[in-house]
């Protein structure tokens, strides 16, 4: 017998053979590839064992290259938190596009896995749960207090997932004991969704800001745009226009003026000369030509 056989799926998934396994999960593992519930998952697997949890709520994958880094530098400092395939393809059956044939799903961690995945990492650390792939909601809930305080979870995704919550759970108070929250830290972060489709796009690019945005949100639709435009050149007020001023004109007989000047004599008689350099050169340029005429005397 094989080593891969001994140790049932495969040696790089596996450190035991399986022990109870029902037929419906041998079957699903060998339809799939994904280990069963009876073997000892392990500590460390191949990236391509990983995929992304298609219920993550964050639409978008934020500072991948910075992270990259710091994994390609630092190493992984904390493993993934993953679901067996065979766990959330029974919780969610029918809903495997996308993962391919990745034994595991992973439930935290995807903007970890998209980074590694950029920074060339051959192996990933995970630690294996399957409760948090036991339905739809906890899956969903195990994304959000994972990243509930997260600063790169955008304000948006965010109240879609608590929206999505409380439809599970069936009101806002429920959903804030599960997530221990206050139901006024649901109500204030649900009101981004009453927003209009032009300020929630506002909220997503970060023109509208999340405070005010959540005020407003609990106005009528038909004064949201007005407030937001208050909101909006209170933060960033609009540049007053000024007219440049006008560059100073230099004087005739500034000493100051760099460009040479030209001066057109009538040689009639020393009288004309002398009125034509009084009316262009300043005091100071007359009595220097002066000089100068002294000495060639």
């Amino acid at each position: 017998m094989s080593k891969a056989d001994k140790l049932g799926v495969s040696s790089s998934f596996a450190r035991a053979q399986p022990v109870g396994v029902s037929s419906r999960r041998t079957a699903i593992a060998e339809a799939t590839g994904a280990p069963t519930s009876g073997v000892v998952p392990p500590s460390e697997v191949p990236i391509e064992a990983l995929a992304h949890n298609p219920f993550n709520l964050r639409e978008d994958l934020t500072e991948l290259e910075e992270l990259a880094a710091s994994l390609t530098v630092r190493g992984q400092l904390q493993p993934l938190a993953v679901a067996t395939r065979m766990a959330f393809m029974e919780a969610h059956p029918g809903n495997a596009e996308g993962l391919g044939r990745a034994p595991y799903v992973v439930i935290d961690g995807n903007r970890r896995l998209a980074a590694a995945q950029r920074a060339g990492l051959r192996t990933m650390h995970i630690h294996v749960n399957d409760s948090l792939a036991s339905s739809a909601a906890d899956i969903l809930e195990s994304a959000l207090i994972a990243n509930v305080h997260r600063v790169d979870v955008a304000p948006m995704d965010q109240a879609r997932a608590l929206q999505e919550l409380v439809e599970v759970h069936g009101s806002q108070a429920q959903v804030a004991k599960r997530l221990g929250k206050t139901p006024a830290w649901v109500s204030q972060r649900l009101t981004l969704l009453n927003l209009t489709p032009e300020l929630q796009d506002k909220v997503e690019t970060g023109e509208l800001k999340v405070e005010p945005a959540r005020r407003i949100g609990r106005l009528p639709h038909e004064d949201q745009a007005s407030a937001a435009e208050e909101a909006v050149n209170a933060v960033n007020p609009p540049r007053q226009r000024t007219r440049p001023a006008p560059e100073p004109t230099p004087e005739p007989h500034s000493s100051s003026a760099t460009s040479p000047r030209r001066i057109t004599i009538a040689a009639d008689s020393p009288d004309t000369i002398a009125d034509a350099l009084t009316a262009h050169l300043t005091p100071d340029d007359l009595k220097a030509v002066t000089e100068l005429l002294l000495t060639r005397i």
